[in-house]
């Protein structure tokens, strides 16, 4: 899709554990592109919210129906020529499969990456989050690093939030 000014607009997916700033990275990103921002969190079933508030890992059961519901969010702002940002974990490749293919289009990815320690340190200092610091151990065995896939920009979160966005930004520039 295009916007009025000929310039394609962006469907991009802020990925990776909890804990690497998807919310806080995803926010600023959509505002330096002028884009609408989703918070994909606040899109998962009262059911899985509740499952992970009591530290109880969701399985892939649980998450269908929500990477469903972010895949037609995307395709809906898509096909109303609007771009969109929206943070989602998307820990799997066959997760991310099922974005694009709900997407309908050109979905991009940017993968947050940072080790165990800052993780688990960020978790620790952040309030008023649903996710507790013991499930993050769970979320590092199920990701399935993006590394090679299409549309994927690997950022490290080992910096500020604005030059983890710069750094995304760069990633997603179109190639001369």
């Amino acid at each position: 899709m295009t916007d009025k000014s000929g310039s394609a607009q962006q469907a991009v997916i802020v990925m990776g554990v909890s804990g690497c700033g998807k919310s806080s990275v995803g926010a600023l990103l959509a505002k330096r592109l002028g884009l609408r921002f989703v918070e994909g969190d606040a899109l998962h079933p009262p059911a899985n919210v509740e499952r992970m508030a009591k530290g109880t890992p969701l399985t892939d059961d649980d998450r269908w129906p929500w990477l469903t519901r972010i895949g037609h969010d995307v395709a809906a702002a898509q096909g109303a020529g609007e771009g969109i940002v929206v943070s989602c974990s998307a820990l799997k490749r066959s997760y991310r499969d099922l974005l694009r293919r709900e997407a309908g289009g050109a979905l991009h990815f940017v993968y947050l990456e940072g080790s165990h320690a800052l993780l688990l340190s960020r978790m620790g200092g952040r309030t008023g989050h649903f996710m507790p610091v013991a499930l993050l151990d769970s979320q590092l065995a199920t990701l399935e690093v993006p590394t090679g896939e299409p549309g994927v920009v690997t950022v490290s979160i080992d910096q500020s939030v604005e030059d983890i966005v710069g750094d995304a930004m760069r990633g997603l520039a179109p190639s001369s």
